[in-house]
C-alpha cells in the first residue's frame, strides 16, 4: 500500500483486478495476517467504536511509513481498501505470486501512476467502492512524511466525501515510522504503534463537491482532526516530491488546487 498506496495521481488497472473479485484471498488475509500482526506488534488501538460497521466510510490518515497501509486494515473493525502500485501485482515467478497474494489479502487496489485525468480516474475507482458500501483509506498528504511533520492535505478525500456523502473517519498513526523507517527492509519488533480512530466527520455542510472552497474547507477540517489524533508538528506546506524537469517546476510554482 510504492510503499505509498495513494501517494500520487494514479490510474486504476482493469476492473478484473478489483479487490471485489478477490474475496477469498482477502477474507483469508484478514483471518491470518490480522491476528498474526496483532500478536507480533501488539498495536495500541483507540477509538474502534468510532468506526461505522456498515455502509461507506473513508479513512483519512496521516502517512509516516510503508506499514501504515497494513496498520489501518489490521486495526480497523471492518475491511479496508486502498491504492497500491500495479507493479506489486504484476511480478512473475514465486516472488511475484507472493507479492500479488499479499497485497490482495490486505485489500489493495492495483493502480498505475499517471497525472491529470489519472487522479480523477483513481478517485472514481474509490467512489465505486464507496457506492458498494465499502470502506476505503486515503492519505490526504499524498506521500509519506520523511521528517515526521503533518503536511497540508490535498482535496481528493474531501471531493470523495462530498460526492458520495460517505463519513470520514480521521486516523492518527503514531510510531509506524519507528517500526519501519523509510529504506528499512524489515519492520522492527522492538517498537509498538498506536492507531487512533476519531469520530466520523460529516463534511456535507461545506457545500457541493463541485465547489473548490467546499473541498478546501472540508479538507482543512479533516486535517485538523488528524492532527488532534497524531499530535504531529504542522508543516504548513504541501508534501511534494522534488519536481523533475522545467515544466514540472513551473507547475509546482503556479497556484493550483492539490488533489
Amino acid at each position: 500500500m510504492t510503499s505509498e498506496p495513494s501517494d500520487a495521481p494514479e490510474t486504476p488497472v482493469e476492473e478484473s483486478d478489483s479487490p471485489r473479485r478477490a474475496g477469498f484471498t482477502y477474507a483469508l488475509g484478514r483471518a491470518v495476517i490480522g491476528p498474526l500482526a496483532r500478536l507480533v506488534y501488539r498495536p495500541r488501538v483507540e477509538g474502534r467504536d468510532n468506526v461505522p460497521r456498515t455502509g461507506p466510510v473513508i479513512f483519512a490518515s496521516n502517512h509516516l511509513s510503508f506499514i501504515d497501509s497494513i496498520a489501518i486494515p489490521v486495526a480497523a473493525p471492518r475491511p479496508v481498501h486502498f491504492l497500491a502500485k500495479s507493479s506489486y501485482f504484476e511480478g512473475t515467478g514465486i516472488s511475484g505470486a507472493l507479492s500479488r497474494t499479499f497485497f490482495q489479502s490486505i485489500g489493495a487496489i492495483p493502480v498505475r501512476r499517471g497525472a491529470g485525468q489519472a487522479a480523477l480516474d483513481a478517485l472514481d475507482q474509490q467512489r465505486k467502492l464507496l457506492d458498494d458500501g465499502l470502506a476505503v483509506a486515503l492519505y490526504p498528504e499524498g506521500t509519506r512524511s520523511t521528517d515526521g511533520r503533518l503536511y497540508k492535505g490535498r482535496t481528493g478525500v474531501a471531493f470523495l466525501a462530498l460526492q458520495t456523502g460517505a463519513p470520514v473517519v480521521p486516523v492518527g498513526l503514531i510510531g509506524t515510522d519507528r517500526v519501519m523507517p523509510k529504506g528499512a527492509k524489515m519492520p522492527s519488533l522492538r517498537e509498538r504503534i498506536t492507531v487512533r480512530f476519531g469520530e466520523p466527520i460529516d463534511v456535507s455542510s461545506h457545500g457541493p463537491a463541485s465547489s473548490g472552497r467546499a473541498r478546501r474547507l472540508a479538507t482543512d477540517d479533516i486535517m485538523a482532526a488528524i492532527h488532534a489524533l497524531s499530535g504531529q508538528e504542522l508543516a504548513d506546506a504541501y508534501n511534494e516530491a522534488p519536481a523533475q524537469g522545467t515544466i514540472e517546476k513551473i507547475k509546482q510554482a503556479l497556484p493550483h488546487e492539490r488533489r
